[in-house]
Order: structure tokens, then sequence, then C-alpha cells
């Protein structure tokens, strides 16, 4: 399978998992030391144990928003099994589907054995 697809494949697995709260089907797309900064207040979430824990929280907030990340473009190296990720993401209300905030993203993908996973991402919120 071409990089290409795999990692949109990945993207979309999480994103289904953000959608169905699914912290078993989140922990394999992250790598152990994945690294998260965060849109608005910039928070450095390190590791996946850390994510796999603000999510867990996210989830059960009586509120919850659901996230959905859409890859535009990714670039894949010619001398590492790396690849770079640049989309746009929005965040709703997941009981009635109101927008809450969007913007744009970067995520550094690596693949390790036969599976791609996220090292990094950033985000930024733009409304």
């Amino acid at each position: 399978m071409a990089a290409d697809l795999a990692i949109r494949l990945q993207r979309a697995a999480f994103n289904r998992a953000l959608a169905e709260a699914d912290l078993e089907a989140i922990a394999p797309i992250l790598a152990p030391d994945a690294i998260l900064i965060t849109g608005t207040d910039s928070a450095l979430l390190v590791g996946r144990k850390v994510q796999l824990q603000a999510w867990k929280r996210e989830f059960a907030g009586p509120a919850r928003t659901r996230y959905t990340r859409t890859p535009d473009t990714i670039e894949l190296s010619q001398v590492e099994p790396i690849a770079l990720e640049h989309g746009h993401w929005q965040g709703v209300v997941a009981a009635t589907g109101a927008p809450l905030a969007s913007g744009n993203y970067a995520a550094k993908w690596r693949e390790i054995g036969t599976h791609w996973v996220i090292e990094a991402e950033i985000y930024m919120t733009v409304a």
C-alpha cells in the first residue's frame, strides 16, 4: 500500500476513534513519545499515556467536543520513513454538531514496521 494512502487511512481511523470515544483505537496510532501542541493555548501534551488521559477526560465531559482532522497534503521524505501531513481541523458539539472551533494543523508521521504512527502534531485555532 502506498504510504500516502496508509497515512490517510490511519487519520480516518483516528477520526473514527475520536467520534466513538475509543481510547483503545487511538493508542496504537500514537507513537509512545508522541507530542501534541494544542491550538488555542499551546498546551504541550507529551507521550501516548498523557494524550490518552486527556482524551479520556474529554470523552467523559458532559458537553463533549468531537474533533475531525482532514488532511490536505501529505509529503513523504525521500531519506527516512517519515511524512508530514498538513490539513484543517474542526471541533463540533458532539450532541448537536454545532461548530465550536476550527483551524489548521501539521502532523509528523513515522513508519514503524508496517504501521504509520503519529510522532508530533501542532494545531492552530483560526475560528
